[in-house]
Formats: structure tokens, C-alpha cells, sequence
């Protein structure tokens, strides 16, 4: 199979979708792949790393289209991609499609075939695709709260960690998976006090069994969710529905009775924001202030390490990438189920149901295409 990598032209998205360890592997299947000039400068890897790998360079993102049976990348198109995108042409990356429309109606007409990372599940229901870059994204939220909670940056002026008698910052963790307990591992780690809140008991009891009982972990609900945010000077937002728009959190009403400087990191962006103030912003332009709260939307977190992230995120997508470029994306679905689960359109069919739900779009069942 011929596969392209594009570099990312995404605003200040800065990684690459593949390692030159990671296309020397696909190269040694038997397959081609086609890397755009200049694509992992910004990860640090030059065009020779990658032609001794044995990839060829093309010198613009039209050639890799146009050449390409996969088109691997990072981040969803955006709309200057659209039109690059050809008829079952299989597109690997992350999509995000719940919280973009446009983006969603672009695909169906382009009738390719969108596999996306972070509906990849396995058998166990956890999301692994999702997993580098939460881990990631969590970290960094904990990373970017504490740095915008300067009063330079717009926020309280408290440092995360306090000092000997000075209490340390109030961190509020909304959604207690990946992203949210490696926020909370860095909150720690800072010395801040940190609560975590999640809908499940059972994980509640996990996290509280992982940090040793340094986190109060809660039941979330409405109601307690209002009344941790207005003792908090960081909330971090990072609940997920795989696939599905995230749920609205904290109201823009609760904004007001919120600490003057307290900043707000959403994880969530990428699948519309668990704020409802929230909006998406980028690494040049990162935050805004409402009623005098920070709001952090970086829609691309990740992108911002892009060495650390592009390994992370070969080392999960290359098996799977191998077994689509190996059998076709057909037989891939049918003989792995965790395949099946990324395949969110097809020729113009969407066969996620929760992306049909977020929009009302038409659903069609994957195993009748298939």
C-alpha cells in the first residue's frame, strides 16, 4: 500500500504522524510511503532520517494526496485538506468529528474511508489510540493551569505548590480517566491539594488506592461539582465520551461565584468542551478571560511537545496502522474488532453511531458496508 504523511498545517500543530523507526517497519512489510518535505523538522527529524528509513519525499501536500492510497496524519484536515481528499481514499487520524460539522459533511462528500484514532476501542472498552496523547494533554493541563495561575498571565497569583505557610492551590479534577489522573499525578507532584471527581465509584476507588489517599476523590453531580469549582483556583476539565460531544460542566451562570484569577484548563475541547463558556484557542493565542475566569482551550495540547508526543503516538498507532496497510481496511475491520471500532465513515456513510447522533446525521451499520 502507498501511504502519505502530510506535514500539519493545523495552527501551531507541530507534530508528525510517523517516526522514521515507524515507516522503516512499514517499509520492511513491503509498502511505500511517501513523507512531505520538511514534515518532522518540527518533531526533530529531518528529510534524510526518513529517506534512510527508506520513505521518499514528495515537496508538497498535493503530491502526497495524489500518490497516497492512506493518508496518515495527526490532526483532522482542515478546510484547505478537504478538496485534497479523494474517493476511497483512507484517511488515519485523529477527527474528532462531534464537534465540527463542516468537517463531518466534508468527508462524506469527499467519500473517502475516515479511520479515527480515538474510536479506536479494545476489548477491555478503554480507548489506546486516545491514551498517549491524554497522558499527555493531562500532564500539560496541570503544566499550563499552574503557569497561567500567574498574575502575569491573567491569573490569582498562586503558586500550585504554596510555601511553608502559605497553602497550596485548590485543584479541581473533573473526570477521573487517563488525562485526568495524569493531571492529577503532576498536582501532586506540585503539592497542591487536588480533588478529583468521577462517575464511577469503582474508579474513585482505583485513584484512590493509586495515590495513596493524597487526593479527596467525590461522586460527581451537579451539585458538587458547583460547590468544589467555587473553592477551587484550577479546574481541569477531562471527561470524554468516545466519539460523542462532551457534556457541559460548568455552567456560564457558575462563572460568576467562581474565584477571581481562577483558571480553567478544558481537555475536552477537541470533542466541543466540558464548559460551556468554553471555546476552542491555539498555542499562539491560548486563553481568554470571562467574568475574570482564565479559560485554557488549546485544541491541540500535545502539539506543543511534539517530540515527546510523535513517539508516544507511533508507538500506539503502528500496529494498526501495519494490519490496515497489510489486508486492506476491509478485512482489517472484519478480523480485528478494535479496527472496526476507529471506522467512523464510509464513501459518504457514517457508520459511528455516536457521530450520527451528534449531528442527526443518517447511521448505517458498519457490518453491512463491510
Amino acid at each position: 500500500m502507498k501511504i502519505g504523511v502530510p506535514k500539519e498545517i493545523k495552527n501551531n500543530e507541530f507534530r508528525v504522524a510517523i517516526t522514521p523507526n515507524g515507516v522503516k517497519e512499514i517499509v520492511s512489510h513491503g509498502h511505500k510511503v511517501f513523507i512531505e518535505e520538511n514534515a518532522g523538522l518540527n518533531s526533530s527529524f529531518n528529510d534524510e532520517d526518513y529517506i534512510s528509513a527508506g520513505a521518499d519525499i514528495l515537496e508538497n501536500n498535493l503530491s502526497i494526496y495524489n500518490e497516497s492510497e492512506l493518508i496518515l496524519k495527526v490532526k483532522e484536515p482542515i478546510e484547505e485538506e478537504y478538496s485534497l481528499i479523494k474517493e476511497n481514499q483512507i484517511v488515519f487520524t485523529y477527527f474528532h468529528f462531534a464537534s465540527h460539522k463542516p468537517l463531518l459533511d466534508a468527508m462524506i462528500k469527499s467519500n473517502s474511508v475516515c479511520i479515527a484514532y480515538e474510536t479506536v476501542e479494545d476489548n477491555n472498552g478503554s480507548l489506546p489510540l486516545l491514551v498517549p496523547m491524554s497522558e499527555v494533554a493531562g500532564r500539560m493541563a496541570t503544566q499550563e493551569g499552574a503557569k497561567y495561575l500567574e498574575k502575569p498571565m491573567g491569573g490569582r497569583g498562586i503558586l500550585l505548590g504554596g510555601v511553608s505557610g502559605v497553602e497550596p492551590a485548590n485543584v479541581l479534577i473533573i473526570g477521573g480517566g487517563i488525562s485526568g489522573t495524569e493531571a492529577a499525578r503532576m498536582a501532586v507532584g506540585l503539592q497542591a491539594n487536588v480533588t478529583i471527581l468521577d462517575t464511577s465509584q469503582n474508579r474513585l476507588n482505583e485513584l484512590n488506592d493509586l495515590f495513596e489517599g493524597k487526593v479527596t476523590c467525590k461522586l460527581s453531580n451537579k451539585e458538587i461539582i458547583e460547590k468544589e469549582a467555587i473553592n477551587s483556583d484550577l479546574i481541569i476539565g477531562a471527561v470524554l465520551i468516545a466519539g460523542a460531544k462532551a457534556p457541559k460542566l460548568i455552567s456560564k451562570k457558575l462563572l460568576k461565584s467562581l474565584k477571581n484569577g481562577c483558571v480553567m484548563v478544558d481537555i475536552a475541547i477537541d470533542q466541543g468542551g466540558c464548559f460551556e463558556t468554553s471555546s476552542p484557542t491555539t498555542h499562539q493565542n491560548p486563553i481568554f478571560i470571562i467574568d475574570n475566569v482564565v479559560h485554557y482551550c488549546v485544541a491541540n495540547m500535545p502539539g506543543a511537545v511534539p517530540y515527546t508526543s510523535t513517539y508516544a503516538l507511533t508507538n500506539k498507532t503502528l500496529p494498526y496502522l501495519i494490519e490496515i496497510a497489510n489486508k486492506g481496511w476491509k478485512k482489517a475491520s472484519k478480523e480485528n474488532k478494535e479496527i472496526k471500532t476507529g471506522v467512523n465513515v464510509i464513501n459518504g456513510k457514517v457508520v459511528n453511531e455516536n457521530v450520527s447522533k451528534a449531528f442527526g446525521v443518517e447511521y448505517h451499520n458498519i457490518n453491512s458496508l463491510i
